[in-house]
C-alpha cells in the first residue's frame, strides 16, 4: 500500500494564492452595503454612542463591508470551482490536509469563532486539487454558522463529490461566544468530526488520529 500524503497548508504547493473569492462583493450588492450601514448606525445611535467620534464616523459602512465579506458564502454562485482528476495511479491510502486556519461567524450571537480543520479521504476513481480543500472550508465558514454543521458541510461535500472510498474532518475551534460573555472561558477548545466510509474502521480512525499526534482513539 502507497505511503500516506500528509499536506501542511502553509507549503507552498497547498498555498491559496488567488483569495478573489473572498474579496468584498460589488455592484448590485452595494444597496445590500448601504441598507445594513444604515441599521449598524441605528444600533450605535440606541447605544447613545457619538456618531460624530472620527472612530465611529465610518464605522457603519465599514461594518456593512465586512458582513458582506464574512457571509460571501451565501452569495449564489460563490461556492468554489472543484477540480478533481482520474486515479490514474490507484492510489488508495490517506491523502489530508491537517492544520487548516479558518475563520466564521458563530449563528447565535454573530461573533466569530475561528481555528484549524484537518480534512482527510481515501481516494477511490477520483482526487481532487489539493489547493482546493481548504476552498471548500472557506466556502462554508463564510457565512453565519455552527461548528457542527460546518464540520458536517465539508464532510459531506467531499463524500458526494469524490465518492471516495471514506472522508474525516476534524475541526477545532474557540468561540468568542464562550470567551467573552456568558460563562467566560477563555482559551476553551470545541471539537468536531464527521466521518464517512471506511473511517467508520477504527484502525483506519486511528491512522489519522496518529497523523494529528492524538493518542487517544475517539
Amino acid at each position: 500500500m502507497p505511503s500516506p500524503v500528509i499536506v501542511n497548508p502553509h507549503d507552498e504547493q497547498a498555498t491559496i494564492a488567488d483569495r478573489d473569492s473572498n474579496l468584498i462583493p460589488n455592484g448590485s450588492e452595494g444597496e445590500a452595503v448601504l441598507k445594513i450601514a444604515e441599521h449598524v448606525g441605528a444600533i450605535l445611535d440606541l447605544l447613545r454612542l457619538d456618531r460624530n467620534d472620527p472612530n465611529l464616523a465610518n464605522t457603519p459602512s465599514r461594518v456593512a463591508k465586512m458582513y458582506m465579506e464574512m457571509f460571501h458564502g451565501l452569495k449564489e454562485g460563490a461556492e468554489p470551482e472543484i477540480t478533481t482528476f482520474p486515479n490514474e495511479e490507484n492510489y488508495s491510502a490517506m491523502v489530508m490536509e491537517r492544520d487548516i486556519p479558518f475563520y466564521s461567524m458563530c449563528a447565535h450571537h454573530l461573533v466569530p469563532f475561528y481555528g484549524h480543520a484537518h480534512i482527510a479521504y481515501i481516494p477511490l476513481k477520483h482526487i481532487v486539487g489539493l489547493s482546493k480543500i481548504p476552498r471548500i472550508l472557506e466556502f462554508y465558514a463564510k457565512r453565519p454558522q455552527i461548528q457542527e454543521r460546518l464540520t458536517e458541510q465539508v464532510a459531506d461535500y467531499l463524500w458526494g463529490t469524490l465518492e471516495p472510498l471514506g472522508a474525516m474532518v476534524v475541526i477545532e475551534a474557540r468561540h468568542l461566544c464562550v470567551e467573552m460573555r456568558g460563562v467566560k472561558k477563555p482559551g476553551a477548545l470545541t471539537i468536531t468530526s464527521a466521518i464517512r466510509g471506511c473511517f467508520e474502521d477504527r484502525k483506519v480512525r486511528g491512522e489519522f488520529l496518529g497523523f494529528l499526534g492524538r493518542t487517544k482513539e475517539w
